[in-house]
C-alpha cells in the first residue's frame, strides 16, 4: 500500500517518516543535517529511494522563508536557498511535491491532529536550534503578504547586539544553546545532552534551575509579545524540550509571575493565552508537512 514521506529539515537533525493519509506513522527515522548543499541532497535522495516505489508523495518542511516549493535563505542553514524541491525531484518521480515553512508546519499539525484542534485563534511555538512560530487567524493559517509570518527567530530581544543573531530569538529562545549552557555550567562533557540537563533541573540544582527560569521567562515573554498583537486563545509549545512537562509548567509560572508581581498593569490589561504542550512534539513538522500536502492536492487552504 502506497504512503507519503514527510521530511522534517532541522538545523542538527534531518527526521523522516512514512505516513499514511490519516496521519498514522507507518516507519520513521533520523539523520545528522549535512552541512552542505551537495551532501545534504544526496541524503535526501538516500530517504526518498529507501521506498520510492510506494511513494504518493514528498512532503517537506525547511527553515527559512518559502516560495512554493522553493526555500529563500534557510534560516540556521543558509546552504538551502534556491533550492526548489519540485524542480530538483519533479522530473526524477511522478508524484506530488509540497513545502512549508517548519513553524507553519507545527501549527497544521496541531490544528489538524493535535492540541490546537478546534481552536480558530492560535499559534505554535517550536523550540529547537532557533524558534519556529506558525499563527491561525480566524481559522486561517497566517502567511504573510511577503511568506514571513510567524519568524519568530528574528525577533530582537536584545538592542545591544541587535547587530548579530545573538541579540535575537534565535539564540535567546534556543533550546540547543538553553541545553548547552546548562551542561556546561555543569561542567559535563556532552553539552548537549538534554535529560542530563533536565534531570538537574528536577534536582534542583541551583545552577541549573537559575538558567531554566531565565529560559521558561524569555519564552513566556515571547508568548507575552505575541499576544499584545494577535489575540489568540492558545499556544502550543513544541520542539524536543516540550516532552518536558516540567518545562510548560515553568513557562506558565514565569507568565503569572511576570503579569501579576513584576508588571501587574500588561496582566489586568491582556487575558493569556492557554499554554500546553504540542501533542506531537518533535513530531510535529513531520504531520504538518503532510498535512500541507494533503490540503494542496485537494486544492483547499
Amino acid at each position: 500500500m502506497k504512503n507519503y514521506l514527510s521530511i522534517d529539515i532541522g538545523g542538527t537533525e534531518v527526521k523522516y517518516a512514512h505516513l499514511s493519509s490519516s496521519g498514522k506513522i507507518i516507519n520513521k527515522g533520523k539523520i545528522e543535517t549535512s552541512k552542505n548543499k551537495v551532501d545534504f541532497l544526496n541524503s535526501i535522495d538516500k530517504i526518498i529511494q529507501q521506498d520510492v516505489a510506494n511513494l504518493k508523495g514528498l512532503a517537506v518542511c525547511a527553515p527559512g522563508k518559502i516560495d512554493k516549493t522553493k526555500i529563500c535563505f534557510g534560516g540556521a542553514l543558509p546552504f538551502l536557498d534556491g533550492i526548489d524541491f519540485a524542480q530538483v525531484y519533479g522530473d526524477k518521480y511522478d508524484f506530488p511535491i509540497a513545502v512549508i515553512n517548519d513553524g507553519k508546519a507545527s501549527i497544521l499539525a496541531e490544528s489538524w491532529l493535535g492540541n490546537l484542534k478546534g481552536e480558530k485563534n492560535c499559534a505554535a511555538i517550536t523550540l529547537g536550534t532557533a524558534v519556529g512560530g506558525g499563527i491561525m487567524i480566524d481559522g486561517h493559517l497566517l502567511s504573510g503578504v511577503h511568506a514571513q509570518a510567524g519568524e519568530l527567530s528574528f525577533m530582537i530581544c536584545d538592542s545591544s547586539q541587535a547587530k548579530t543573531m545573538l541579540g535575537s530569538m534565535a539564540y535567546r529562545g534556543s533550546a540547543v544553546q538553553f541545553i548547552r549552557k546548562i551542561n556546561q555550567v555543569l561542567h559535563y562533557q556532552d553539552e548537549t545532552d538534554g535529560k542530563y540537563a533536565f534531570a538537574a533541573i528536577k534536582n534542583q540544582v541551583p545552577e541549573a534551575v537559575v538558567i531554566f527560569n531565565e529560559y521558561c521567562l524569555k519564552i513566556a515573554i515571547l508568548i507575552l509579545n505575541l499576544q499584545t498583537v494577535i489575540d489568540i486563545n492558545k499556544v502550543a509549545i513544541g520542539g524536543g524540550i516540550s516532552a518536558q512537562s516540567i518545562l510548560i509548567e515553568g513557562i506558565n509560572t514565569a507568565y503569572d509571575r511576570f503579569t501579576t508581581i513584576d508588571n501587574p498593569i500588561i496582566g489586568q490589561t491582556l487575558v493569556k493565552p492557554n499554554i500546553v504542550s504540542a501533542k506531537f512534539r518533535n513530531d510535529s513538522n513531520l504531520y504538518g508537512a503532510l498535512y500541507n500536502l494533503l490540503l494542496q492536492v485537494n486544492n483547499e487552504k
